[in-house]
C-alpha cells in the first residue's frame, strides 16, 4: 500500500487523478491538500470524499510546517498545486511566481526532509514557448525551454528546481510536461468549457484574434493514465512530455466542432482582441512515453469532446454558480 500526498487535488487535473487514483488503487490512502482558490473546489471530488482511504486538508503548499507535516505521512507526493490560467498571469504575475515557484520549494525540502521514495511534477508543454503554424516541429523531452508568459515562466522555475534537487541531493523525481487539458470539472474559464457553457446559455463564444492559434488537446481522464504509468513504471530522474493529438488543430476548427456536435450555428463566434503574448503553437511528440511505457491516449478529439459536452450539459449546477462567481472577469477578459 501507497500513501500519496497530492497537492492541488481539488482543481481540475488533480480532482480527477484523485478518483482515477483511488478507483483504480483501492487499497492506497490519498492525502488532498489543496488551498481552495477559486478554481478548486471538494465538489469536484464528488464520491472520494466518503472513501475512508482519502483525506481531505485544507491549506497551503508554501506552508512549510503543514508541508513536513503531511510528507511525514506519505512516501509519494504527486504535485499538480499552481496557478494555471494564462490571462490571469498577464493581470497577476506575482501570484503565479509565489505559487508556483516557491511553493514547489516548500514541497521538494519537505520532499527530500522526509525521503519520499518519488517526487512526481506536473508541468506544461507551455515552458517550451511557441512554434510556427506551418511547420512540422513538435516539442519533446530534449526541447530547449523558451517561457513566454508569466504563467509559463513560473512553471518553467518550478521544473528546474525539481530537477536541481534530483542532481545536488539525490531526490528520487520525474516530470510530466503536458499538453492542454480538458474535460470534466474544468473551470469554465478555459476555452472548451468556456465555449460549451456559453452555447448552453445561448450566448456568443469568444475566439482570440483570428483563432488559428494551435494546441494539442489532451483528454483528461487520459493525462490521470499517463501519471499513473510513469508513477509505476517510470524511471526516477526522467522527464516524459504527453499529449492527446497525431495532427494540428487550430482553436477556430475545435469551437467550429464543438458548435456542430451542439448543433449550432458558426454564427455564434465571436472574434476579440487577442490575449498579450499568446503563442501561436504548440506540438507534442509524446512518442517516448508511448515507446517506453506503452502510453497512449484511449479518445479521439472528437469523442473527448463528446464526452466533456454532455458531462457540461449534465452539471449546469456545478458550473453556473463559477461562472456568475467570475462574471466581472469574464466581461473584462473575453468582451462578453
Amino acid at each position: 500500500m501507497h500513501t500519496l500526498l497530492v497537492t492541488g487535488g481539488a482543481g481540475f487535473i488533480g480532482s480527477n487523478f484523485i478518483r482515477y487514483w483511488l478507483n483504480r488503487h483501492p487499497e492506497d490512502k490519498v492525502i488532498n491538500l489543496d488551498l481552495l482558490t477559486y478554481a478548486g473546489s471538494t465538489q469536484n471530488l464528488g464520491s472520494a470524499n466518503d472513501n475512508p482511504h482519502y483525506q481531505f486538508v485544507q491549506g497551503d503548499i508554501r506552508d512549510q510546517e503543514l508541508v513536513d507535516k503531511l510528507a511525514a505521512d506519505a512516501d509519494v507526493i504527486v504535485h499538480f498545486a499552481a496557478e494555471s490560467h494564462v490571462d490571469r498571469s498577464v493581470l497577476e504575475p506575482d501570484v503565479f511566481l509565489s505559487t508556483n515557484v516557491l511553493g514547489t520549494h516548500t514541497l521538494l525540502k519537505a520532499a527530500r526532509a522526509q525521503n519520499i521514495k518519488r517526487f512526481h511534477h506536473i508541468s506544461t508543454d507551455e515552458v517550451f514557448g511557441s512554434l510556427e503554424l506551418g511547420t512540422t516541429e513538435q516539442f519533446n523531452e530534449r526541447t530547449a525551454y523558451d517561457p513566454r508568459s508569466p504563467y509559463s515562466a513560473s512553471k518553467a522555475a518550478s521544473d528546474h528546481l525539481v530537477r536541481a534537487y534530483g542532481e545536488t541531493y539525490g531526490l528520487p523525481f520525474t516530470i510530466t510536461n503536458c499538453s492542454n487539458n480538458y474535460g470534466e470539472y474544468h473551470f469554465p474559464e478555459k476555452l472548451f468549457p468556456l465555449a460549451i457553457t456559453n452555447l448552453i446559455e445561448g450566448k456568443p463564444v469568444p475566439v482570440y484574434g483570428d483563432g488559428l492559434n494551435v494546441r494539442d488537446w489532451l483528454y483528461v481522464q487520459d493525462h490521470c493514465s499517463a501519471i499513473e504509468r510513469v508513477l509505476t513504471d517510470g524511471k526516477t530522474g526522467k522527464t516524459y512530455v504527453v499529449g492527446g493529438m497525431n495532427q494540428d488543430v487550430s482553436n477556430l476548427d475545435v469551437i467550429k466542432q464543438i458548435l456542430s456536435l451542439m448543433g449550432k450555428s458558426e454564427d455564434m463566434i465571436t472574434f476579440v482582441k487577442d490575449r498579450a503574448g499568446h503563442d501561436r503553437r504548440y506540438s507534442v511528440d509524446w512518442s517516448k512515453i508511448k515507446r517506453e511505457l506503452g502510453w497512449q491516449p484511449s479518445v479521439t478529439l472528437e469523442e473527448g469532446l463528446e464526452k466533456t459536452i454532455q458531462w457540461y450539459k449534465n452539471n449546469e449546477s456545478w458550473w453556473r454558480p463559477r461562472k456568475e462567481q467570475e462574471g466581472d472577469f469574464f466581461k473584462k477578459n473575453y468582451q462578453v
